[in-house]
């Protein structure tokens, strides 16, 4: 039977460093909240509860995240992580295992929060270590000649020869509830800051013949606080890398893994290649040979086998049939559905509408609230008129229909099937099948005219 776990994650900080009037836990990495991505981590666990202790703008951040399957628990003064600790102590079962997390340490693993949770003597503490490059402003683990844990430091607290120390204690741990109980009403605040730390506990432990483990984490960067925007740029910078790497193994061509943003989840076929600065969000699939151009955004979208989209693209919301091409500089808005071997060109907009098979739109048009058959030309500059300043109307075009170039479809309007719309139309009324329709007035030359001038130019 697997023992009951608790997890706490203290998420009660300022953020003052942010220089921000976001709280920090609701500024975002990878397009996911500090905050909840440590949630997310955490509910793999399979905990029985978990309680995010807050207190700055925690209103806000209730509000915000309202939607995560947490309980919240309120630190009014911000005394330390140990007081913070403490108001969630009566919401915890004594017959169970607590995990403390941080909320702005968003990028822990799974796999390593296992290992501290399998670590945890019986009526002991497990801590999760690493050796920083640059330890400044952490609480460093001293450990005597046999390299046995001693105790945690505090830097304010740390003496020259401790602060030259690089392995450091992360603030994470996992200990028996009903044990820390004890502990953490032992707690005191003669320190510089005048606050109650969870470092004191490994102490308590230890005087009272109880074991402490360290789990050592192999890449510091799972570890790293956010406190400033510099940290949360290079936060930002190792997920999209261990992402690009995550992909590349899986088989992902990437002209530049430094240059790749993964902001949700991708599902992906083979040989799918990505030029640079190209940005995924939402909630991606990509068929088995997608080709995606530089400096295009894709986002909550379904892409077919074999589709090539070039370079400055914005997609989203769409689902995109086998072999469409599809750019450069177009954009595809949401319910948008592109049958397969549809054709998407330059500065082409498409906006809730569905086109038909092997149909083109290829230049300088806007495609909005229409459905458009198989076989279908669109001619450049082409433009469904679907509002009328209230309320929007639908476009139909038939199969087989030729639109010529700068042609306004004034909706509610139906184009039939091998319909020809004559250049420089504006289609009123229904056109018929198999007819050509156009809406011209008659060409009239002006003998005699003469360009006006600019003043200085008569002179």
């Amino acid at each position: 039977m697997q023992e009951r776990l608790n997890v706490v994650i203290l998420a009660a900080g300022q953020g003052k460093r942010m220089n921000s009037a976001i709280p920090k836990v609701l500024h975002t990495l990878g397009d996911l909240s500090l905050l909840e991505r440590v949630v997310q981590t955490t509910q793999k666990l399979n905990p029985n509860a978990i309680f995010v202790v807050c207190g700055h703008a925690r209103d806000t951040v209730q509000k915000q995240l309202s939607h995560l399957p947490v309980q919240w628990v309120v630190q009014e003064q911000q005394l330390g992580t140990g007081h913070a600790v403490l108001q969630a102590l009566p919401y915890l079962q004594n017959d169970s295992k607590t995990l403390i997390l941080f909320a702005d340490v968003p990028l822990i693993s799974v796999a390593i929060l296992k290992n501290l949770i399998q670590a945890t003597p019986k009526n002991g503490v497990s801590l999760l270590v690493s050796d920083f490059p640059d330890p400044s402003g952490l609480g460093r683990i001293l450990r005597d000649d046999n390299g046995i844990f001693k105790r945690i430091v505090e830097e304010k607290d740390a003496n020259s020869e401790e602060l030259r120390i690089h392995e450091i204690f992360t603030g994470m741990m996992c200990l028996p509830t009903g044990q820390m109980q004890t502990w953490l009403k032992r707690l005191g605040n003669e320190n510089a800051q005048g606050e109650y730390y969870l470092t004191e506990i490994p102490i308590f432990a230890l005087a009272d013949g109880c074991a402490v483990t360290t789990v050592r984490l192999a890449h510091f960067e799972e570890a790293q606080g956010i406190n400033d925007k510099q940290q949360l740029a290079r936060q930002e910078r190792y997920f999209q890398k261990i992402q690009a790497e995550a992909l590349l193994i899986k088989g992902l061509i990437l002209r530049d893994p430094a240059r790749f943003d993964l902001r949700g989840e991708l599902q992906l076929g083979q040989d799918v290649k990505i030029d640079i600065n190209v940005i995924l969000e939402g909630k991606i699939e990509l068929g088995d040979r997608v080709q995606i151009g530089a400096h295009t955004v894709i986002r909550n979208c379904k892409i077919g086998h074999d589709v090539v989209i070039k370079e400055n693209c914005v997609l989203e919301g769409s689902v995109i049939g086998d072999h469409c091409s599809i750019g450069p500089f177009a954009r595809l808005r949401p319910e948008t559905v592109l049958s397969a071997e549809v054709g998407v060109g330059n500065f082409v907009e498409i906006k809730k509408s569905t086109v038909g098979l092997g149909s083109k739109i290829n230049h300088l048009s806007y495609i909005g609230d229409a459905h458009i058959g198989q076989e279908v030309n669109i001619g450049a500059g082409t433009i469904t008129c679907n509002y009328d300043g209230v309320n929007k109307h639908k476009t139909i075009i038939g199969d087989h229909a030729f639109i010529g170039s700068d042609t306004q479809l004034v909706a509610p309007v139906m184009i039939g099937e091998w319909a020809t719309i004559a250049a420089g139309a504006t289609i009123t009324k229904d056109a018929p099948p198999h007819q050509l329709t156009l809406c011209r007035k008659q060409q009239v030359v002006i003998e005699n005219w003469e360009r006006p001038q600019k003043e200085e130019e008569k002179k």
